[in-house]
C-alpha cells in the first residue's frame, strides 16, 4: 500500500538537526507554556486564541454532520488543529517545528481539561455571555456519559497526560539536539 511505503519512507528521513539556542529556547518556552496553562488565570495569549477560534470552528464543522455531536466539535476542533500540524511537522521531519505543535497541543488539552473540571461549578465565563446551563460543552457531554460528579477527575488525567507529554517533548528535543553532535 502507498501510505505504508510513504510511512516507512518518513521514518526513515533524519530530523532536521537542531542547535542548541533553538534546543534550549524550545525546552524554555515548552515548559512556559505548560506552567502558563496550569496557573493563574491559565491562558497562553497567542495560543488560547487560536483555541477558541477551533474550538468555536469544530462545533460548526460537526454541527454541520450532526446537531448531537456538535457539542464534541469544540474539543474536537481544539485538538485536531494541534495534532494535523504536528502531523504535518512530523511527516517533514523538522524537529522544533514538531516539539513546539506537540507543545501546543498539550496546552490545549491543560485549556480543554480546565473546562471539563468546571462542568459542575460552572464558574467560566463563556463566549457572548451564554448561560452555561445550556451552553456548557463539558456539563452536557458528562451528563450524556452519566459522569457529571466525575468532572475534576477527568480535568486531572487530562492535565497528567498533557504534561506527561509535554515534558516527554522537553526530554525528545533535548536529545535529539545530544543526537546532533
Amino acid at each position: 500500500m502507498a501510505w505504508r511505503e510513504r510511512l516507512r519512507e518518513i521514518s526513515e528521513t533524519p530530523w532536521s538537526p537542531i542547535g542548541a539556542p533553538a534546543a534550549l529556547g524550545g525546552v524554555v518556552f515548552i515548559l512556559w507554556i505548560l506552567l502558563q496553562a496550569s496557573t493563574g488565570d491559565r491562558w497562553v495569549p497567542i495560543l488560547d486564541h487560536a483555541n477558541l477560534a477551533f474550538h468555536e470552528a469544530g462545533h460548526l464543522i460537526v454541527g454541520v454532520i450532526s446537531d448531537t455531536m456538535a457539542v464534541y466539535g469544540g474539543t474536537i476542533g481544539q485538538l485536531v488543529f494541534p495534532i494535523a500540524t504536528a502531523c504535518t511537522f512530523w511527516s517533514r521531519r523538522n524537529t522544533l517545528g514538531f516539539a513546539l505543535c506537540v507543545a501546543w497541543g498539550c496546552e490545549s488539552l491543560l485549556n480543554i481539561a480546565t473546562y471539563m473540571g468546571d462542568a459542575r461549578a460552572m464558574s467560566l465565563p463563556l463566549i457572548g455571555g451564554l448561560d452555561p446551563e445550556t451552553h456548557h460543552d463539558w456539563r452536557e457531554i458528562l451528563t450524556r456519559w452519566g459522569m457529571l460528579d466525575l468532572d475534576t477527575a477527568w480535568a486531572d488525567l487530562n492535565r497528567g497526560i498533557a504534561w506527561t507529554v509535554g515534558l516527554w517533548v522537553c526530554w525528545w528535543l533535548a536529545r535529539r539536539f545530544r543526537s546532533n553532535g
